[in-house]
């Protein structure tokens, strides 16, 4: 991989609206990206749920869900050299379906983002609360930690991207360390009846459940989309987005096979369902307790908790770059797209972010709710099917780019995957709806609401486009290009 930044990265100022040029490299665009989907998290909290619900099969879900992404991916990053914006989703969206639905798509990302990013503190607080109470014998309310990983999360993002791929670097490394570190343990001393391929046989990989874990198999790439955010701070933007676009979803759906595949190994097939379905919090931890020793199921747990932080950084800085591409575009206030004169980052975005947290936290805090089962799941489940959402649309705003748009920019591989990506995505989230259930542990009707967020946002966001384009035409007229300030006015005639 490439280096994350220069040494003179930090020198010069930086104009007030324009985000740190040439600081990411392809490494620094994977740490992003990977540690957005928290590999820990997903293996240790959510992978054992998949084993209890789809039996040894749950493995090759993570593969199934990797193979349709990389489809995608094929039509996204070919599309990328002709989309000039830093905002993903909705520029692509805007260029293919027309700015009016790019605007939807732009308000649906931005709701995904702040509910994914939001929810997750939920998580933290209730993992580090466990933790210190577990360790140190000491209490603290869950709201207090949120709060704090809230300034601290904020802190990284107001020193800039390259500080904050960095960070992510090192906590990447420790997370997915220790996972190896686990799976090594087990295959190295054979598991608990040897090493076995029971996992990848045609009936395990077809039983009744395997459509449940699929939809936890998506929900553990949430984010690897956003390498195109950090297009305008990418060297190279057009060789280095595509590859760790491919680098991170091929690593994720490896690794992440990988992993539960030798956790199946350790508490042997015909033994592991039983014992997900009695541990499932702590399944992970007594496997690397059993094959690598106490030491290690403790540091995992600390591990877990920067995890889950790591995440918060990576989606805050997504969500930033969200705004700061609606701010260019003249969708959003001006002010609210100010660039810090030093570091580069877009930090009155990020303070009006942890704003928002703030009250959503508080709000739930006031409310008696549990920061798992109320401020996780009901918050972070419009996020998972708002992102499947946008995946799906992008995947067919890409065929209708190479179609009608721009035929000279098709290739017919990435026409091909544009079209397959659409439908196999549509299917994706045909089957995370139908099985949203699992991701929120609610009434049927609870489940209707947070779905029902999906559609009525790309209404608000459709009916926005309309008001723009008979209200404000030279700011409809920029949507999705993403134009330096100087040239706004040229783009919008």
């Amino acid at each position: 991989m490439t280096r994350l930044s220069s040494p003179a990265d930090h020198s010069a100022p930086v104009p007030e609206r324009q985000l740190k040029r040439g600081v990411l490299g392809t490494g620094g665009l994977v740490f992003m990206v990977v540690a957005a989907a928290a590999p820990l998290t997903v293996m240790a909290g959510v992978a054992p749920l998949g084993l209890m619900i789809g039996g040894v099969g749950a493995p090759v879900a993570y593969l199934a869900a990797g193979a349709v992404l990389i489809i995608f991916a094929i039509a996204f990053t070919r599309m990328t050299r002709y989309v000039s914006g830093g905002g993903a989703f909705y520029a692509y969206i805007a260029k293919g379906l027309g700015r009016g639905w790019g605007l939807a798509a732009a308000l649906l990302a931005l709701v995904s983002y702040n509910t994914l990013q939001i929810g997750v503190y939920g998580l933290f607080a209730a993992q580090t609360r466990a933790t210190l109470t577990d360790l140190f014998g000491v209490t603290v309310p869950w709201p207090v930690i949120a709060l704090v990983a809230l300034g601290l999360v904020l802190v990284i993002a107001w020193l800039g991207i390259d500080v904050g791929a960095k960070v992510l670097g090192v906590l990447l490394i420790l997370e997915s360390g220790i996972l190896l570190l686990m799976a090594i343990g087990i295959l190295t001393r054979g598991g608990a009846s040897g090493v076995d391929g029971a996992s990848f046989a045609p009936a395990a990989a077809f039983t009744p459940g395997m459509g449940g874990v699929l939809a936890f198999a998506f929900a553990a790439f949430m984010g690897f989309e956003s390498t195109a955010l950090y297009r305008r701070e990418a060297r190279d933007p057009e060789r280095t987005i595509p590859r760790a676009t491919y680098f991170a979803v091929g690593f994720m759906a490896l690794f992440y096979c990988f992993v539960l595949w030798s956790v199946v190994i350790g508490f042997g097939s015909d033994q592991v369902v039983g014992a997900a379905s009695a541990n499932i919090p702590g399944l992970f931890f007594a496997a690397t307790e059993t094959y690598v020793g106490p030491w290690a199921a403790t540091l995992m747990r600390l591990l877990v908790i920067s995890s889950v932080y790591a995440s918060q950084i990576a989606f805050h800085n997504a969500i930033t770059r969200y705004t700061h591409s609606l701010a260019q575009d003249g969708v959003l206030p001006a002010w609210i797209g100010r660039v810090h004169p030093r570091f580069g980052s877009p930090y009155r975005a990020s303070v009006v972010q942890t704003i928002l947290a703030v009250v959503v936290i508080i709000g739930f805090a006031v409310a008696g709710a549990d920061p798992v089962t109320g401020l996780l799941l009901w918050v972070n489940t419009p996020g998972v099917v708002g992102i499947v959402v946008l995946q799906a649309l992008t995947a067919f705003s890409c065929a209708v780019y190479f179609t009608r748009r721009n035929k000279a920019a098709s290739t017919p591989a990435a026409l091909t995957a544009a079209v397959v990506s659409a439908v196999l995505l549509a299917v994706a989230t045909y089957v995370l709806i139908s099985n949203v259930g699992l991701l929120t542990n609610a009434p049927a009707s609870v489940n209707v609401v947070l779905v029902g967020i999906v559609p009525a946002t790309l209404l608000v966001g459709a009916v926005l486009a309309v008001w723009l384009r008979n209200q404000r035409p030279e700011t409809y007229a920029r949507v999705g290009e993403g134009a330096e300030p100087a040239a706004a006015q040229e783009v919008a005639a």
